[in-house]
């Protein structure tokens, strides 16, 4: 049901000023988007700028709120930090789009927010107490550690792993138990609902759901059972937002994407446009799974975005043969003067005995280009090496970590829940300048020790921070005033860098914490007295082993799925060993490509094990279309001799690392 709404030239006019630089505007492809107001499809290759035309519509459909009839607009991304994005980007141009009626967040969220949440209200008339795989992992490990139930853990012992089985717990909407991986139901040998150990598996789920506690999957179950329950449910959506946006649309599950389907079906009934954007050719998330190109249909209307204005045409040519739609890449990325990036893709040959050499010639060969100009010197240039796998079991199979062996990629400070007390007070996000975060920890802390100590409500529920700080006010003592100015001196004093005498501080009043409860330390001991697990030369190593650097080149080193989304200057994709089947490294699945071939013609020919070239390729694809100038792929020469010796030199530079004698 497209809306009434005509933007105009001017509109696109004002959201030029505020997104793009100075006398700069948006092509003809973009416009078309921008202008479009039906349900539709955008395919956009990478470095299109398909999220700023994105933004330009969303600032320019602020000027028109209200919609009709009240409606809003929703706006879906794949994670927190593209929400971020969007808010720090049009934030304070779009009062009303970050209000009522109107929703910007993840499909997690969306989720949460308007299906599970409700649904779990409704049935329990109490709202989750968290809706986090961290706290939820948390009380499974307890129910493991501590159940009395002999035929269970004889049952749970007979698995490959008792405890991540018993994670992966998720009960259907006909009531049975199920075990889920990424939103997936896998079988399991238990068929036998009428068993004991069946029924005390679905008492554990039950009961931690009953808890409040909930699985990211979980929450997805509850959207299923309010969609079953409420017959219109999905016109309620509908009305309440006319206009969906979903942006990444290759990031998503094929259960996120069905339930979106399920909410704003796109059929003559529905009351919402919904505008489906990404680029299929960049699905490789869980382990280069190539679900999504059976899952996500395009619809009639498919609108494209061929001209990427982050790649040379030269790392175009070569991104164009990965495609595995028949969507163009077209390289517009030029010099600032307007002259070609004509920096030919590079293939760095090693050997076993000098692999380690490989990141390090990288970073030689970017200083060169720098001295030479084709390169510009600049401080916010990004350098990153990639690749498909972090580790092998087998000695004999290359992967990151035989190319950078200190390497290590660690989420420290992104943790909600920690193992010991100390680690709450060390690790806050020091990044906000206020007292909020160490505030939290030390919250989330204290919560834990109830939760430890098996403390719960009047309703048998665990204590969020608000119940906790709503209880304590009831008190006929100061406990309240005690805790709140205790909580200021913590926070102040970690602020200032006096952690110890915090976590001395906090010891010293967990007792008398406990005592309101009428508790004393038991089951919380280890957590509170317990060592930190983690130190700032941990963290400060960690960081190291994943970079190198070398005469102020440096070079960030990670997955190819952490470089997702991101713009390089130069990147070196490093050849690594995935799964046995039709050749096992990159530098053979894809050497008709590396060539000039483009892969819909590999796949129409009858080269044998297709699904392992696909997934090379999307992997190869992501990597290669990250730098703005300089592309370089790492191969081993027993590889390159036996299948790309005749690559043409007019098409690639070859340099083969010296082995020291």
């Amino acid at each position: 049901m497209p809306l009434e709404i005509n933007i105009t030239d001017a509109d696109i006019e004002y959201a030029e000023k505020i997104l793009l630089p100075e006398g700069k505007q948006f092509d003809e492809e973009r416009r078309l988007f921008i202008r479009n107001l039906n349900t539709l499809d955008l395919q956009a290759v990478p470095g299109s700028g398909k999220t700023t035309a994105l933004l330009a519509k969303l600032l320019i459909l602020e000027r028109y709120m209200p919609l009709g009839n009240g409606g809003g607009v929703l706006v879906i991304s794949h994670t927190n930090a593209a929400v971020d994005e969007i808010k720090e980007r049009i934030g304070k141009h779009c009062p009303k789009l970050f209000a009522y009626p109107n929703f910007v967040g993840t499909i997690q969220s969306f989720v949460d927010t308007f299906l599970a949440i409700p649904f779990y209200t409704n049935q329990f008339k109490q709202k989750p107490y968290r809706i986090d795989n961290e706290i939820y992992d948390e009380q499974v490990e307890k129910f493991y550690l501590n159940t009395n139930n002999v035929g269970l853990k004889n049952y749970l012992d007979r698995q490959n792993d008792g405890l991540a089985f018993l994670k992966s717990i998720r009960i259907t909407t006909q009531g049975k138990i199920v075990s889920y991986l990424n939103g997936t139901p896998e079988t399991f040998k238990l068929k036998n609902s009428e068993s004991r150990t069946y029924k005390a598996l679905l008492n554990f789920k039950l009961n931690l759901l009953k808890k409040g506690y909930l699985h990211f999957d979980d929450a997805y179950t509850l959207a299923d059972f309010q969609l079953a329950k409420i017959k219109d449910y999905p016109k309620i959506l509908q009305k309440r937002f006319l206009l969906v946006f979903v942006d990444e649309m290759q990031d998503m599950d094929v259960h996120q994407h069905d339930l979106i389907e399920k909410v704003f079906h796109p059929d003559v009934n529905t009351l919402s446009v919904i505008q489906r954007i990404g680029d299929q050719n960049q699905a490789i998330y869980n382990g280069g799974s190539i679900h999504l190109e059976h899952i996500w249909s395009t619809r009639e209307n498919v609108l494209f975005i061929n001209g990427s204005h982050r790649l040379s045409q030269r790392i175009a040519s070569l991104v164009q043969n990965l495609a595995l739609t028949p969507n163009p890449v077209e390289g517009r990325n030029q010099n600032p003067d307007g002259s070609i990036i004509d920096i030919k893709p590079t293939i760095l040959i090693y050997q076993d005995a000098n692999r380690e050499q490989v990141i390090p010639t990288f970073a030689d060969k970017i200083k060169d280009l720098q001295t030479s100009g084709a390169i510009p010197n600049n401080p916010s240039q990004k350098f990153m090496a990639v690749a498909w796998r972090k580790e092998h079991d087998d000695a004999d199979k290359t992967a990151l970590s035989d190319y950078w062996p200190s390497f290590s990629s660690s989420n420290t400070g992104k943790q909600i829940d920690f193992k010991v007390l100390e680690d709450y007070v060390l690790y806050f996000d020091k990044e906000k300048k206020t007292l909020e975060s160490v505030r939290k920890n030390i919250l989330n802390a204290l919560l834990k020790i109830l939760r430890l100590e098996s403390v719960t409500d009047e309703y048998e529920r665990v204590y969020t921070k608000r119940k906790l700080i709503n209880f304590l006010k009831t008190l006929d003592n100061d406990e309240y005033e005690t805790l709140k100015l205790n909580l200021y001196k913590w926070s102040f004093a970690s602020i200032k860098g006096a952690s110890q005498e915090t976590i001395d501080s906090i010891k010293e009043y967990i007792p008398s914490f406990l005592s309101v409860f009428q508790k004393t330390i038991d089951s919380s001991s280890t957590f509170i007295n317990g060592e930190s697990e983690i130190n700032a030369s941990d963290i400060e190593a960690e960081q190291q082993s994943s970079s190198f650097e070398s005469e102020e080149i440096n070079v960030e080193i990670g997955t190819v799925h952490s470089a997702k989304g991101q713009t390089h200057t130069a990147t070196l994709y490093l050849e690594t060993f995935y799964s046995r089947g039709y050749g096992n490294y990159e530098s053979e699945r894809l050497r008709n490509q590396l060539k000039g071939v483009n892969i819909v013609d590999t796949l129409n020919s009858d080269v044998g094990g297709k699904d392992k070239i696909r997934q090379s390729c999307k992997m190869a694809y992501v990597g290669f279309s990250r730098p703005t100038h300089f592309l370089c792929v790492a191969i081993h020469k027993v590889r390159f001799d036996a299948f790309l010796s005749d690559i043409s030199r007019d098409e690639w530079d070859i340099i083969e690392i010296e082995t020291d004698e």
